[in-house]
């Protein structure tokens, strides 16, 4: 039997460059070479984000490497994709773009329980470089508080 392998690519920037409010999970339209390269975690998210074109909302620059036994078939590597949302979802996100400062931007990749790969999506605002350093302040005494721990263990 074989071992079951999650999904788990995230967007570490995401959270550094910017305050994420809303989060909600879209389905991706994608092609048959394209999952099986993210089941083999051969995806980027880093510079990709989120727009809207006819009322539908498209994914840019997510890098997914060709799949390496692919054959002429194969798809290209940073194509836009569709993003699958309720409709109420799509009106609700759209409003919020009017805000200025706002945008959409991909958190993870995960599969979920039936199999099925899905990204976590966030409206996004922004941070300041004075905010930046607060969160790394935050990130060196909560590693600094684990090394203190792990000396006491």
């Amino acid at each position: 039997m074989a071992i079951k392998q999650t999904i788990n690519i995230v967007n570490r920037r995401a959270s550094f460059n910017f305050f994420i409010s809303d989060e909600v999970e879209a389905g991706i339209q994608l092609t048959g070479t394209e999952v099986k390269a993210i089941r083999e975690g051969k995806a980027n998210l880093s510079d990709s984000f989120c727009y809207f074109k006819n009322d539908e909302l498209w994914l840019k620059n997510l890098h997914i490497s060709p799949y390496e036994h692919g054959s002429y078939a194969n798809h290209e590597a940073k194509r836009e994709r569709k993003l699958l949302l309720h409709r109420h979802q799509l009106t609700k996100f759209q409003s919020k773009l009017r805000e200025k400062g706002v945008t959409i931007i991909p958190i993870s990749i995960q599969e979920n329980e039936r199999g099925i790969i899905k990204l976590r999506i966030g409206l996004a605002r922004g941070k300041k470089l004075f905010d930046k350093r607060e969160t790394l302040k935050k990130a060196e005494a909560k590693r600094e508080m684990g090394r203190a721990m792990k000396k006491f263990n």
